[in-house]
């Protein structure tokens, strides 16, 4: 009698899945979980880009890869129209009057309902307190290399 083993689980639209990411650009890591714990995250509700997520969609549990996407194809292409100043006065409602902004910062603003947040990176400061934010995703507009090893699938 010969027994066969089930086959292993894949991936699927709407799966709920446990990995370890990376996502680099030219310039190094942005995201790295491999060494820490890893992530979870359900396919389909844009914790990953649809870029992202068609990748691994049919992989098997188990699976370590790597894929390159090209310049925008992850996270788009860069918008000018995401860099918006803001007023010192604005900055102060929103948090610590007191906080000093350098360039390179990345700084957590919440979402006009309140219930999520989003992340400008600083680009200048004025004078007159104002910063100017860039709002693009920081690998918008570059290639991107995603190294994915699926550790459970649900």
């Amino acid at each position: 009698m010969t027994t066969t083993a089930a086959p292993l689980p894949t991936v699927q639209p709407g799966s709920f899945l446990t990995l370890h990411y990376r996502l680099a650009g030219p310039a190094g890591d942005v995201i790295n979980t491999f060494n820490d714990k890893p992530a979870t995250l359900s396919l389909g509700t844009g914790e990953l880009s649809p870029a992202m997520e068609q990748r691994l969609l049919g992989l098997p549990e188990g699976t370590r890869t790597s894929f390159e996407l090209a310049a925008g194809e992850a996270f788009g292409e860069r918008n000018a129209d995401m860099q918006q100043w803001v007023a010192r006065k604005l900055l102060n409602e929103l948090g610590d009057p007191d906080e000093k902004y350098n360039v390179g910062d990345v700084v957590q603003f919440p979402t006009p309902d309140g219930l999520g947040s989003y992340a400008g990176a600083v680009q200048q400061v004025r004078d007159d307190g104002a910063v100017l934010f860039d709002f693009n995703h920081p690998l918008a507009g570059q290639p991107v290399t995603f190294e994915v090893h699926v550790i459970g699938i649900l």
